[in-house]
């Protein structure tokens, strides 16, 4: 597996190519969410280069925004949504210094969002409170798997990112059959070209393997439309407004989210 120093150079060049093909494309969404990229890929690529401690904390930051977001989208009322944020916390400490106690602390989670219901007494809610609060601590509970990847997380991140960028642009240029009623915009063009792509930058990072390749030519564009999910069910366009040119921090890690399901699913 390619290290941390050998990834960054790789990094690095995806930046400037990608900074030369917005900066072409003379598109300002697509300029001030390159800015948006060119400040947070140092900062990840920081954390994995610490190791593990380094990592747990970048999960923890990003899981908790990402909850903040989630419990915004879907109304959860505040005490779900710090209930939520802590068993996701639980699950990433656990993960890095305790991983034989990880499936204990998702039940403890599980079941204090239930309590918390339950003590609310809300009749007319409390079902749909009850079932947004066990999806989102499944959904976002899975980045607890990137501390214990270690290097092979930073690689999935840079695959399911390229994937992405690819499948954007190759699904406007190619046009074609849409991928799904969850995202009219999608194609299976763009969709198809952004897995090869992915599958590529794996290769080419010596991260390839069988669960890998299927984290990111499956796993990836799954997790985007499980986000299109929420963000249809709740009626909005964007997970938030926050982050530049690209609305919140759950549309640019979902994709991400998705692969790991699919790891962890697939050991």
């Amino acid at each position: 597996m390619t290290s941390v120093a050998a990834l960054a150079p790789w990094l690095g060049g995806a930046l400037l190519v990608s900074g030369v093909a917005v900066g072409a494309s003379r598109r300002r969404e697509l300029m001030v969410r390159w800015c948006a990229w060119a400040v947070g890929v140092p900062v990840v690529t920081a954390a994995f280069w610490w190791g593990r401690p380094g990592i747990a904390l970048l999960a923890v930051i990003v899981a908790v925004v990402a909850v903040l977001e989630f419990g915004a989208m879907t109304q959860l009322p505040r005490t779900d949504r710090a209930v939520l944020a802590a068993a996701v916390t639980g699950l990433i400490v656990a993960a890095a210094s305790a991983p034989d106690q990880i499936w204990r602390v998702g039940a403890v989670g599980a079941l204090t969002l239930v309590a918390v219901t339950v003590a609310a007494g809300d009749a007319e809610d409390g079902l749909r409170r009850l079932g947004t609060g066990v999806l989102g601590l499944v959904w976002l509970g899975v980045l607890a798997a990137l501390a214990p990847l270690g290097t092979l997380g930073l690689a999935l991140f840079t695959a399911v990112s390229i994937a992405d960028v690819v499948a954007y642009f190759a699904g406007q240029r190619l046009g074609g059959p849409r991928l799904s009623r969850l995202s009219p915009a999608k194609r299976w063009s763009g969709t198809l070209c952004g897995a090869a792509a992915g599958l590529a930058v794996l290769a080419s990072l010596s991260a390839w393997s069988w669960p890998a390749a299927a984290a990111v030519a499956v796993g990836g564009p799954a997790g985007d439309l499980v986000e299109s999910l929420i963000k249809r069910g709740a009626g909005v366009k964007d997970s938030g407004r926050w982050l530049a040119g690209a609305g919140g921090l759950l549309d640019r890690i979902d994709s991400l989210v998705g692969a790991l399901a699919v790891l962890v699913v697939l050991g």
